[in-house]
């Protein structure tokens, strides 16, 4: 139920999964965004998503920052020159180091990274379940060791949702247990109910506190299920049920064959609300991005295009190359022809191979920049060919240069 008062700007909203009637301003659920086409041949979605810290047009692919940077890249670099729209921060990360009190007393994550777009955060359940000898699940929350100083933490759905409010982030995760791959059809499905059980809790708190920093923030939930069609389904209802701004799937790309991937993604993009935007977490290779927006995903994150840079793992138009083999060690030709960034041209792929073999940082920031440009120019280019018609066939022409070794 909602009733507006416009003359005096509050809504009373009904919350979903409550009897509870509260009074919230109106524009309590202040993200907004808008489908602008979708792709004939296929599932394909372009739209606009609008935040108090900027638009981001999707398909959207989100840098990850975990620990308040793009590891390797200034600021300056990842908004100018990778062209970044929105980028991603972890909670876990963020709260063992540098910890609530300096995020808050510094006026939280925009501010302490000096970066004025959109931000996304994850609730830090993934990095939970990677701590898999090191915590405890229990219906009220987790109980964690640090990686840091092996103290001991718990965060239940609530208190993440206090912490992503004090990271200040745009964007922000349900609290929910991500399950390993292969995962036993039993404990995928008691784990999916329990997270459904937490996300009934983290919109409880989260809908009764306040913005903390003068902006809007935005609670997106998320479908589990493992690899198993029926929750997956089950829990893409779920979900759509609470009706919030967004939603988002996890417990992909966490080992499972890129098939599985596909059919549980197909799976949930037929349930959810075609209205809001759908986001695919912790998804992954060039070819995998592309093969998911064609199922109607708007908004993907990895790690890949940094940790492979790092070590030497360029990703181009034209196919995948190891800039660490001996074949580039006299080829001074630019990095990639085709390539959107500064480094692209600047650089000699020589002289690249020269920084991997001498232990550079140059080198890994180089490669870096480049990747995470080229991922940005492969949303950006999915975008346009959504928007004129011809996203299907450009995709499968694209899935298969990009299989290619150079």
């Amino acid at each position: 139920m909602r009733i507006n008062l416009s003359k005096n700007n509050i809504s009373i909203r009904k919350k979903p999964h409550s009897d509870a009637i509260t009074i919230f301003a109106q524009n309590f659920y202040s993200m907004k965004f808008t489908l602008e086409k979708t792709d004939p041949q296929s599932q394909a979605r372009a739209g606009l998503l609008e935040t108090d810290h900027g638009r981001i047009e999707t398909p959207i692919f989100m840098p990850v920052g975990t620990a308040a940077t793009v590891k390797g890249v200034h600021q300056h670099e990842v908004d100018k020159d990778i062209r970044a729209q929105i980028i991603l921060g972890n909670t876990y990360h963020l709260y063992l180091r540098p910890k609530m009190p300096v995020l808050e007393e510094a006026g939280g994550i925009h501010k302490f990274m000096n970066w004025n777009k959109p931000i996304l955060t994850d609730s830090g359940g993934f990095q939970v379940y990677s701590l898999s000898e090191t915590r405890k699940i229990t219906e009220e929350g987790v109980r964690f060791k640090s990686h840091i100083d092996g103290s001991f933490h718990f965060f239940s759905p609530e208190y993440a949702m206090d912490v992503q409010r004090i990271i200040g982030g745009d964007i922000i995760m349900a609290f929910d247990e991500c399950t390993p791959y292969p995962c036993d059809y039993h404990y995928a499905k008691r784990s999916m109910h329990m997270t459904h059980r937490w996300l009934k809790r983290c919109c409880e708190h989260f809908d009764n506190t306040p913005d903390k920093y003068g902006y809007k923030q935005t609670l997106f939930p998320i479908v589990q299920g493992s690899t198993y069609k029926d929750l997956r389904k089950q829990s893409a209802e779920a979900i759509a049920s609470f009706e919030r701004e967004g939603n988002a799937i996890g417990g992909l790309s966490v080992g499972e064959p890129a098939d599985e991937m596909y059919a549980m993604t197909e799976v949930v993009t037929a349930v959810l609300p075609k209205d809001k935007p759908r986001y695919l977490m912790g998804v992954g290779t060039p070819s995998n991005i592309l093969e998911n927006i064609a199922l109607g995903i708007d908004m993907f994150d990895c790690v890949m295009p940094t940790r492979n840079a790092r070590n030497g793992m360029l990703f181009t138009s034209e196919g995948t190359i190891n800039i660490k083999n001996k074949k580039w060690e006299r080829d001074f030709s630019t990095i990639d022809p085709n390539g959107t960034s500064y480094v692209d041209s600047f650089y000699s792929k020589a002289y690249l191979r020269h920084l991997f073999a001498a232990k550079e940082l140059l080198g890994k920031q180089i490669a870096t920049i480049h990747n995470l440009a080229f991922y940005m120019w492969l949303v950006e280019e999915s975008r346009k060919r959504i928007i004129d018609g011809t996203f299907y066939d450009w995709k499968e022409q694209m899935v298969k240069k990009l299989s290619i070794r150079l």
